[in-house]
């Protein structure tokens, strides 16, 4: 599959990078709602996995500007706080993940993307 990654924590990003690289995915990070939405209007996506906070936006801003371009990613939010169960309807959330989270559980809701189970 091939995933962006949109997280402004550098070393979680690249933490979670190697993690899905040495699954056999390939994988793009970003750090900010500016360069998610401007490499999905570059590349297509299998799914993204964003933090719901970013320097410039939130990750919700992310999912709302590329939901008004036409694009749907089915999307693993990750987030310290839950969202609330209307924000993950609101987005068809494939899954979310609270930090700290074991790299296992963001291995099995890929796997579950990529295998239709968890896609909006």
């Amino acid at each position: 599959m091939t995933i962006l990654l949109v997280d402004d924590e550098r070393r979680l990003r690249q933490a979670l990078g190697r993690a899905l690289t040495a699954h056999g995915h390939t994988v793009h990070e970003v750090g900010s709602h500016a360069e998610a939405v401007a490499s999905c209007a570059d590349c297509a996506y299998d799914a993204l996995v964003i933090d719901v906070n970013l320097p410039d936006a939130t990750g919700w801003d992310v999912l709302r500007d590329l939901r008004a371009r036409g694009r749907s990613i089915p999307a693993i939010m990750v987030s310290a706080v839950p969202p609330s169960a209307a924000r993950i309807r609101e987005f068809a959330l494939a899954g979310v993940l609270h930090k700290p989270f074991p790299i296992d559980a963001l291995l099995r809701l890929v796997r579950e993307v990529g295998d239709g189970a968890a896609v909006p």
